[in-house]
């Protein structure tokens, strides 16, 4: 199959999360003379599928088939891949079904390779991902499988294609602070302790504050409140108790430790309890190891831009990779309508992303 129809097919098979659409059959069906392996997980789809071609190093392309659902507001079908005025319209056609795209056919594509060719692939990215890709990785292990590098094809491009990559990955902290007062009636604020006042006298100590300076490679940690509620909707009564949400997209810099001594230093007076909870943990890999080397000089080669080395964005899965001791990186299409009505991409990125991959896989 062509490179753009098959781009299609893909986007065609309706995946939202935590189903697969039927892509994990056809990818195995498509790479018939690799070794496949389904390590399905509590209604989560996963496989890895893999082709030893020599005793050189394990090179892996990770991702996820799963897309957000479509929601309103499209001018096409979300699932109908239309291509109009130069651009592939479909939901996931950048996040990341277009990085799927172009590794599924560099990879089938391949006839020499000195080492291990491998793909990743989950149906649980967008959801809560805790049968997805963590369940391969424990498999990988298990059998000394894992893979010496790995790109995971998320959309990392800003305003042209090729113009960054994602070597690393900020953390993040999910925070509830809750701070107990006492209730009363309005006309009379001397008998209760409004934990709303109190807050407030804080507040803007800490809100979209930098917890650490950054550095050369992450933004700075900042303190981002998310929520704040109390009261019973009514102008009578003062509440018992402020709840408030934060989160903290934290570099290396910033751990637990230091959001918790943050709010500390705050509310130190007030009665008050606090709950973290990390979802993510900073990570970055080398810019000197043989893949980010390798991927740079193919998007130079291909597009004539030497990308910029970026940790900025969310999360994704390349979280759990990096731990198990992987050099792991991300490169894809631009990212600017991914999760948004009418999501789309070009032909020529698609293009030129597979062209890439084609380049990395020749000369790793």
């Amino acid at each position: 199959m062509e490179l753009i129809p098959l781009f299609k097919k893909i986007i065609q098979a309706k995946s939202e999360t935590p189903d697969d659409g039927g892509l994990l059959d056809f990818i195995s069906e498509y790479l018939d003379d690799f070794t496949s392996v389904r390590l399905d997980s509590n209604g989560v789809k996963n496989l890895f599928i893999y082709k030893k071609f020599g005793e050189g190093e394990h090179l892996c392309f990770a991702g996820h088939v799963d897309v957000v659902p479509a929601g309103e507001g499209w001018s096409v079908d979300p699932y109908g891949a239309v291509e109009k005025d130069g651009y592939i319209y479909g939901r996931g056609c950048q996040d990341m079904k277009s990085g799927v795209t172009a590794f599924l056919q560099a990879v089938k594509a391949t006839k020499v390779f000195n080492g291990t060719l491998s793909l990743l692939l989950t149906s649980d990215e967008e959801g809560p991902a805790k049968f997805g890709t963590l369940e391969v990785l424990k498999y990988l292990e298990e059998n000394d499988m894992m893979p010496d590098s790995c790109i995971v094809a998320e959309p990392t491009c800003e305003e042209l294609f090729g113009d960054a990559i994602k070597i690393g990955r900020r953390g993040s902290i999910n925070g509830v602070i809750e701070k107990h007062g006492k209730q009363g009636h309005a006309a009379y604020p001397e008998k209760a302790t409004n934990p709303i006042h109190k807050v407030a006298q804080v507040l803007h100590y800490m809100a979209g504050v930098d917890l650490d300076d950054g550095d050369e490679n992450f933004a700075p940690s900042k303190f981002v409140v998310t929520d704040i509620r109390a009261g019973m909707e009514v102008t009578n009564v003062t509440p018992g108790k402020l709840k408030l949400m934060f989160n903290v997209r934290n570099s290396t810099n910033t751990d637990q430790k230091t959001v918790e001594a943050f709010v500390h230093k705050y509310f130190s007076e007030m009665n008050y309890t606090l709950q973290l909870d990390q979802s993510a943990y900073p990570f970055m890999t080398d810019p000197n190891t043989n893949i980010v080397r390798t991927i740079d000089a193919a998007i130079e080669k291909v597009t004539g831009i030497k990308p910029k080395h970026s940790t900025a964005g969310g999360t994704s899965d390349a979280r759990y990779i990096a731990p198990c001791g992987v050099d792991v990186i991300e490169f894809g299409v631009r990212n600017d309508t991914i999760h948004a009505p009418n999501e789309r991409t070009t032909r020529k990125e698609v293009e030129k992303l597979y062209a890439v991959f084609q380049e990395v896989i020749a000369t790793y």
